[in-house]
């Protein structure tokens, strides 16, 4: 389902080229959107290959812990279990990175030291986004100084929906600024921007304002990630590589929890991005119960059987 934007140059001049530009993207076809996300969910995927997406999709996982009763020892355990998620198998892959709110940044820096595992942090307010631009930025800055390499933000979906589309941009590119050489996840919260014609105009928004990944969700509303939202948004990072030669990062979130589902993101990722795409420096999955099901898939793979309910580590 290929799609092509309107010209790049002066799209972010003002507020009255911005809305041409959004709105002059192609519009989403619902039907056809929805029906190519399940037909590539039918795929099959066998053996030696289902072991290699199994590997890959942990090796693109976001540990994510985002509660209210977080404490320094729940994240360092899930911190130990990001870097060495099986004990009993140390070929397991590491993920990508732990996930936690800025004031848990520095006790996850620390026990992540020297491991390659990222510390991702979300700021700006997370989840609602409710603050002035202020208190978010303060919110990043505290994050990026306590050691967070990543951050993920959230945009202001009541700027965005009442078409105030300049004040979202400005907002992410100032948030940019702050990340310093930390990498910027922007996050749209799909279930809240009602239309796919509304999330294919965030994902060139965000894109525009320089986001290093593109994210479908908080994790904290009901409709979160799905297929065909994030076959949407992978058609769009696909487009702007092909307009500007920027490659930018897609990162669903919530709600994925099993292998089964993993695996079929992978297939979206393969079909409509590309194998460019098939990396954790790319794609990544927000997620907290999805590690134990591919864990206790891997084992079933490797050993013939299933393990108890005791193998894995419930987060």
């Amino acid at each position: 389902m290929p799609t092509t934007a309107p010209p790049l140059a002066d799209a972010t001049a003002s507020d009255s080229a911005l809305r041409r530009f959004l709105h002059g993207l192609p519009g989403v076809d619902t039907v056809g959107l929805e029906a190519r996300a399940a037909a590539l969910g039918t795929r099959s995927i066998k053996t030696t290959a289902k072991a290699y997406a199994i590997d890959l999709a942990i090796s693109m996982i976001d540990l994510t812990t985002l509660e209210g009763a977080d404490t320094p020892g729940k994240v360092r355990a899930l911190a130990a279990k990001a870097v060495n998620p099986d004990p009993l198998d140390r070929t397991t892959p590491r993920t990508a990175a732990v996930c936690v709110y800025p004031d848990m940044a520095a006790t996850a820096a620390a026990a992540l030291a020297g491991s390659g595992v990222k510390v991702a942090s979300v700021a700006t307010a997370f989840p609602a986004g409710r603050a002035a631009q202020a208190v978010k930025l303060a919110d990043v800055r505290d994050a990026v100084a306590a050691g967070a390499d990543e951050i993920d933000m959230v945009i202001d979906r009541g700027a965005f929906l009442s078409g105030r589309y300049l004040k979202v941009y400005e907002e992410i590119v100032a948030v940019k600024a702050e990340c310093g050489r930390a990498r910027l996840k922007v996050i749209f919260e799909t279930g809240e921007l009602s239309t796919y014609d509304n999330i294919r105009r965030a994902s060139w928004l965000g894109m525009l304002a320089g986001a290093d990944f593109i994210k479908t969700s908080t994790g904290k509303v009901a409709t979160n990630a799905t297929p065909a939202n994030t076959l949407l948004m992978l058609e769009a990072v696909r487009d702007f590589r092909e307009q500007t030669g920027v490659q930018v990062g897609v990162k669903p979130a919530g709600g994925i929890r099993t292998t089964k589902d993993a695996i079929k993101f992978l297939v979206l990722v393969n079909e409509t991005a590309g194998e460019d795409w098939l990396d954790n420096h790319w794609f990544r999955f927000g997620a907290s119960s999805l590690l134990n099901d591919l864990l206790m898939q891997r084992q079933k793979l490797s050993t013939g059987r299933y393990s108890g309910p005791d193998y894995v580590t419930v987060d």
